[in-house]
């Protein structure tokens, strides 16, 4: 009895020694590619509009957190494919089932590390992500304070001060100097207002944590709720933009909220706002538990794939992904429109896919064939005759 529990534990150790490798790579490759979407803008930051790569790098640093939401469930589905594909090709799992060892019997080592990836997942999406959000919006806000008009392009209507377009025909940086100046001004919803000046200089105060818009020979143009359309000619008009709110509490978006702050929304929040934050809730939290539900999936697909190798395995977990990405991008859009309740809409794919995994898996321990296992060679040998006969014609 003795042997044979030393011989369940080093196999278990075994299989579990499978899984982290290919899930390194997947963290590090699909880690990789989400921030390809950001690399150009952050670019551009460096190259064009001066910011310190230091700032950058701290910038990318802030936003691993909300990639890592994404990409541990990704390279867990993954991993686990590889992994079993591996063993399955080598014959290691026909040998296990030889010596009595099912399906099941394989199940804990992968189902230990799926348990770890969702720990892992939840204290990002608890801590991490409002972290990161919180902390890159400080970082912009402080760039914009101490470099404002590094955000200012030459006939370019500029959205980065909060509440304001910005369109200058000229721009100075060295002197912050800005001739042809047009401002829209949305602050006050009721009021919106809209400045023409002929110049201006942009002037930025670190102690008030705002900046400063010193216009010129300009007129304002201000349509207000209950008394009608005004214009006020000036010489000289100093408008001034606090970016300390940025930073506040009072003006988080979901993203940046704890978990504790989407659970008690304050009173008089708004109805929209309130499915807003129920949505960013159960996304955090539906997000980590597919680890599980994928690990499900990936066990039987990977071994039932044994003959494909890694492209496979890769096309494979490609196709899963998407499709689970797009059921919950479609039942979060019913949440949000209020045809089922949030929790269902960002809940609704793990269910789905959770009861897909079990019938996978059933047919896979019963050694029957699974449909989706023989998808890729037919594809390829497909894409192979239509290659051939295109070079004959």
């Amino acid at each position: 009895m003795y042997h044979a529990k030393f011989m369940k534990k080093t196999l278990f150790i075994y299989i579990f020694r499978e899984i982290p490798p290919p899930f390194l790579i997947g963290m590090g490759t699909f880690t990789f590619v989400l921030l390809m979407g950001r690399f150009l803008k952050l670019a551009e930051m460096v190259v064009e509009k001066g910011v310190p790569l230091g700032d950058v790098l701290w910038m990318v640093i802030y936003l691993l957190p909300n990639f890592w939401l994404f990409t541990i469930p990704m390279a867990l589905l993954l991993a686990i494919l590889l992994a079993f594909g591996r063993l399955s090709g080598d014959s290691e799992v026909t040998a296990m089932k030889s010596c009595g060892i099912s399906l099941y019997g394989m199940l804990p080592p992968p189902l230990l590390f799926a348990a770890l990836s969702c720990a892992a997942c939840l204290w990002v999406a608890c801590y991490g992500v409002p972290w990161g959000n919180s902390a890159f919006k400080e970082l912009l806000v402080r760039v914009a304070q101490s470099s404002s008009g590094l955000v200012i392009k030459e006939k370019v209507f500029n959205d980065a001060f909060p509440g304001l377009v910005v369109y200058t025909e000229t721009f100075e940086p060295q002197g912050q100097q800005m001739t042809g100046v047009v401002i829209h001004d949305e602050r006050d919803p009721r009021q919106p207002t809209t400045i023409f000046a002929k110049s201006g200089a942009l002037l930025s105060d670190q102690r008030s944590r705002s900046i400063e818009f010193h216009l010129n020979d300009g007129s304002i143009h201000r349509n207000a709720d209950g008394t009608g359309y005004r214009m006020i000619d000036f010489k000289e008009y100093d408008l001034r933009v606090s970016m300390a709110s940025q930073g506040e509490t009072a003006s988080k978006g979901e993203a940046e909220m704890t978990i504790g702050e989407l659970l008690h929304p304050p009173p008089k929040t708004p109805a929209k706002a309130l499915i807003s934050r129920q949505i960013e809730l159960h996304s955090r939290l539906a997000l980590p538990f597919a680890c599980l539900v994928f690990m499900l999936i990936g066990m039987p697909l990977g071994i039932q794939n044994r003959r494909s190798g890694k492209a496979s395995g890769f096309s494979l977990s490609i196709g899963v992904l998407l499709s689970y990405y797009v059921v919950l991008s479609v039942t979060k859009g019913l949440g949000e429109r209020g045809f089922i309740s949030p929790a269902a809409g960002c809940w609704a794919p793990n269910l789905l896919f959770l009861l897909f995994g079990l019938y996978l898996f059933k047919k896979a321990a019963s050694e029957q064939p699974l449909p989706l296992s023989s998808l890729y060679p037919r594809l390829a040998a497909a894409l192979k005759a239509r290659v051939s006969t295109g070079r004959q014609g």
